[in-house]
């Protein structure tokens, strides 16, 4: 069954135990930038809360070239720029589709990391938390949803290797590629719903739903493209029920 391939990859890699270096704008001096999580740790949350709308190159490189505008990435640095300001910039540059509504939720979780965590954004995760704790506390901020917050609860458990108490609610976080995957293999219907996304995923792996999603993804973009996909090469091309025309 390709969802149980799809659980034993993610195992696999999860098991492995090490840290792995992420690639979220695949340009070596951004990528140390945010894989930097003990200096940086506000970076990568303001870089989960800019990925969505454009491809999440574009949105990891926000946080980035804001520290070029500004001179400094200090939670202090940040903090002392004017939300107007903020407002400004992103217009200027064209940093997001939403430039305005996205310079807001960004100056937002300054503010918030520079007062409820003390400037710290690693306390969202410090001290081995329950899962539900640390996607409650992404939901907290301003234009956070729970797509975005489950995503950086994975990424941190599953890639940056950061201790959990458990990953109950550690969801799958269904983005095109992973939609694609799903439905070509015949996991979920041709026209799931996210929720019914969701709901599958916890019933393939109730302890680790969100351990299909990095193979998931993976997979879509390497492999199972939307056009001309390689199946000879896909890891679950032995399973995978190659519903391609159901699902382009």
């Amino acid at each position: 069954m390709p969802g149980k391939q799809l659980v034993e990859l993610g195992k696999k890699r999860f098991k492995s135990g090490k840290r792995e270096f992420i690639k979220f704008t695949k340009i070596n001096e951004q990528d140390d930038f945010f894989n930097a999580l003990e200096t940086n740790p506000h970076a990568f949350v303001l870089g989960c809360l800019m990925d969505r709308r454009v491809p999440s190159k574009r949105a990891w490189q926000v946080p980035y070239k804001i520290k070029q505008h500004i001179g400094g990435f200090t939670i202090d640095a940040l903090a002392s720029v004017p939300e107007d300001e903020y407002v400004k910039i992103f217009k200027e540059y064209k940093l997001h589709v939403y430039n305005e509504d996205m310079a807001r939720i960004f100056y937002s979780a300054i503010q918030r990391i520079r007062v409820i965590y003390k400037g710290d954004a690693s306390q969202i995760w410090r001290d081995k938390p329950a899962s539900a704790a640390v996607v409650y506390k992404f939901l907290e901020f301003k234009g956070c949803g729970i797509k975005i917050a489950t995503m950086a609860a994975n990424i941190l458990t599953r890639q940056f290797n950061i201790p959990f108490a458990d990953r109950y609610s550690i969801d799958i976080s269904p983005d095109v590629h992973t939609l694609r995957v799903l439905r070509r293999t015949g996991i979920v219907p041709k026209d799931a719903k996210i929720e019914l996304i969701i709901y599958k995923a916890r019933e393939l792996n109730p302890k680790f739903p969100g351990i299909i999603d990095y193979s998931c993804w993976e997979i879509g973009t390497t492999w199972c493209k939307k056009n001309n996909p390689q199946c000879s090469n896909c890891p679950i091309e032995s399973s995978c029920g190659k519903l391609i025309a159901n699902h382009r």
